[in-house]
């Protein structure tokens, strides 16, 4: 059960097609719709227009493309009729709510928001696309919610490329941690259930969206960059300076969670700072260091609860990871990063739908894992 392709025409995806059929008007749209996304969970080597016409016995992409370029859908509709399924699946009170960007490479100058920059995915600069995304995960199990294209300065200041891309003239230029807010502000407006909101430095080190999810009183666990400064002791000092000092007793060994080779044991080490937060919320640095020789520190940005404990600041830490399990999964599974669109809507689409069939994929599963478990109590046997 831990990778591959489920079968298309089962499982979860019979549930959330009709879910969404009434947001295409027309039945040929409808029916196109529902087996495109078949598809992208069938074994197909390559989830690009060809491949999926290939696979749905047609003779070219054309009308599978019409899917993406050339009928009338909202896409954002879809994607909200996606949380509230994720949110019926997944949900519980302690969720977790996660900000991660990716890269899609890409050659030419004509897809929405391409450039050459730099890619986390690739590890290096690239001509590439960047998407940022917000995804929810809870002891249940873990799925996308949202989807935001990044469109660089090159791109909003560049009225002819623009219109040429599709991008809507309403469409102005927003940092990454400002997509991440508007997702964020979606998912508080619908009430998703989630305890926490976590991210990696590129978000954590923007004091803009810390303060804004402070405004909200909503609790977060946020990488920083080890030049992240703080007041301590009436004057600021970076975070790796602070750390440096720390006595040895600051330290304790703790799990961040079950991982691929058993539990993921770090040394922790957590500070009060001296920031005021409403509603009986509190500022604390979180620190963790490898117990491998080379130490590696990593800092975090917390706003919790008075009362809450280390551990539960550490398990919210080590629930960043499940966003990178969902893009591995997307993109292997799904085709997250194969499409073959240049316009902006078509992006728009195009990632939804992935998101929605890669929703199924994770809900497909757990309902299988729970049917071999019920299986194996009823044999006197563990699944393996």
């Amino acid at each position: 059960m831990s990778g591959g392709a489920v079968d298309g025409r089962g499982g979860a995806l019979e549930e959330i097609v009709p879910r969404i059929a009434g947001r295409f008007r027309r039945r040929e749209v409808r029916e196109r719709v529902g087996d495109y996304l078949r598809a992208l969970l069938d074994r197909v080597d390559r989830k690009n227009g060809w491949h999926l016409a290939e696979h749905l016995g047609e003779l070219g992409p054309r009308n599978v493309q019409r899917v993406l370029s050339g009928s009338h859908w909202d896409a954002d509709a879809v994607r909200d009729d996606l949380r509230t399924y994720v949110v019926e699946q997944l949900g519980t009170p302690d969720g977790v709510l996660i900000v991660d960007e990716t890269g899609f490479v890409k050659k030419g100058t004509k897809s929405a928001g391409v450039q050459r920059q730099y890619s986390g995915t690739a590890g290096r600069t690239e001509n590439c696309q960047l998407g940022v995304f917000l995804a929810y995960g809870s002891a249940v199990g873990r799925a996308f919610l949202d989807r935001e294209l990044y469109l660089p300065q090159s791109w909003t200041t560049d009225e002819a490329r623009c219109r040429e891309a599709g991008i809507p003239k309403h469409v102005s230029f927003a940092t990454k941690p400002v997509l991440a807010r508007q997702m964020l502000a979606r998912a508080f407006a619908d009430e998703v259930p989630a305890a926490w909101v976590v991210a990696d430095e590129a978000y954590g080190d923007d004091e803009p969206l810390r303060r804004w999810l402070e405004t909200q009183q909503r609790a977060f666990v946020l990488a920083v960059s080890s030049n992240h400064r703080l007041w301590q002791n009436m004057a600021q000092r970076s975070v790796a300076a602070i750390v440096a000092g720390l006595p040895t007793d600051a330290w304790t060994t703790r799990s961040a969670g079950p991982g691929s080779k058993g539990e993921r044991l770090y040394d922790w080490a957590c500070i009060d700072l001296p920031y005021r937060a409403p509603g009986g919320l509190q500022h604390r640095l979180l620190v963790r260091r490898s117990r491998a020789a080379t130490l590696e520190l990593a800092y975090f940005r917390v706003l919790c609860p008075a009362e809450t404990r280390l551990e539960e600041i550490v398990r919210v830490a080590g629930m960043r990871w499940m966003i990178e399990e969902c893009f591995e999964a997307a993109k292997g599974s799904v085709g997250l990063d194969q499409y073959e669109v240049r316009r902006y809507d078509a992006w728009y689409r195009f990632i939804t739908l992935a998101l929605v069939a890669h929703a199924a994929l994770e809900v497909t599963r757990l309902q299988l894992t729970e049917q071999e478990r019920v299986l194996g109590e009823a044999e006197g046997t563990v699944p393996v």
